[in-house]
């Protein structure tokens, strides 16, 4: 139960539509650099979907195509960081917020994300020093690996502390549309004014099964996508043609498609939080993301590690140890929603009767 890879097929009006894009003889462009050639109709899609769902409107010098998040989130390090210079990133966190400081040769302070706080980064704790050095600072709301969520009025401060501060402010969305219970996340472009100093990392990799196909937007502050957009120039040569009419297909459909999709990873969140909760765990059942984020039993004393190691050799099962996000992790685990129901159910099952 480790990586979040949605074990769904990506949905058949999709498929359908790069189909028809990769066969279309009347675009002779078909095949080329989806850089050279962008589709119109993927950024277009992009600013209609964020008009609908968050109320935001965008104009089209805000929105650059990228291959995903993950590929997005790099290059944006490499497009503002210099040698040195600081960024602040979440601890538990996705690793690659550091990886591209890493690429840049930049230097991280991690903020933690503590269950008293609800995970939500203490920004008032944030040291006067950093903060005058820090470039950028990351956020990832709805959160992995905690599966934390932000309301609006944590955006408003965060947008607040990027003004005060000069700090770009990067928050990373790929789970906003993996949400149950009726919870729908807020876009931090819902605030007045955060167009200035923020940017919104958006994929379809989560909520459309399309991990695979490598394709979403950075949205925001047109200096920040400016620069983004000039290192991918000068890195990538783009999404593919076809994959960006398909996105926008999606898009076009996402009120259509993600109930589908939620429905079968709510069912799988139910199945795993009510077995662990009965055999001892408490956990409440999360309100976004593909996850679950459980506390490792106390006679491990706050190892991750030695529980999944335990958990490997004793049940034959694979959970993500939460010392791999961060120092401040290391006394939970997580349990990725993204297998079928049948292994998800025997997998729990074996963590029950191992009595770990």
């Amino acid at each position: 139960l480790g990586i979040g890879d949605p074990d769904q097929p990506t949905p058949d009006p999709i498929i359908d539509e790069l189909c028809r894009a990769a066969r279309d003889t009347s675009d002779p462009d078909r095949h080329r650099y989806g850089c050279d050639r962008p589709v119109e109709a993927w950024p277009q899609a992009v600013c209609d979907f964020y008009r609908r769902r968050f109320g935001v409107r965008l104009g089209p010098q805000q929105v650059v195509t990228t291959m995903g998040a993950k590929d997005a989130i790099a290059k944006l390090a490499l497009a503002t960081l210099n040698p040195d210079e600081l960024a602040i990133a979440p601890s538990p966190g996705y690793p690659t917020y550091n990886i591209g400081h890493v690429f840049a040769g930049a230097v991280t302070y991690y903020a933690p994300l503590l269950p008293q706080n609800d995970f939500l980064i203490d920004l008032e704790a944030i040291p006067a020093e950093v903060r005058r050095q820090a470039k950028i600072l990351w956020m990832n709301y709805p959160n992995n690996p905690t599966t934390a969520t932000a309301p609006l009025e944590f955006f408003r401060r965060a947008v607040e502390f990027g003004r005060q501060n000069d700090i770009l402010i990067a928050q990373d969305n790929a789970y906003s549309e993996n949400t149950y219970d009726g919870y729908e996340a807020p876009s931090i472009l819902q605030v007045e004014g955060a167009d200035e100093v923020a940017v919104e990392f958006f994929s379809l990799s989560k909520a459309f099964c399309m991990t695979g196909w490598r394709v979403g937007a950075v949205v925001g502050a047109e200096a920040a996508v400016s620069a983004l957009r000039t290192v991918k120039e000068n890195i990538d040569n783009g999404t593919p043609r076809p994959v960006q009419f398909a996105a926008a297909r999606a898009l076009s459909m996402a009120e259509e498609l993600k109930p589908v999709i939620n429905s079968i990873h709510q069912r799988r969140r139910d199945m795993v939080v009510q077995a662990l909760n009965e055999s001892g765990w408490s956990i409440a059942p999360p309100r976004a993301t593909i996850y679950v984020w459980a506390p490792v039993p106390e006679k491990y004393k706050g190892s991750s590690a030695a529980f999944a190691t335990d958990l490997l050799e004793r049940a034959g099962v694979v959970v993500t140890p939460g010392l791999g996000y961060g120092q401040w992790s290391d006394g939970f685990f997580r349990i990725s929603l993204t297998y079928p129901d049948d292994v998800i159910e025997k997998a729990v099952a074996r963590i029950v009767e191992a009595g770990l």
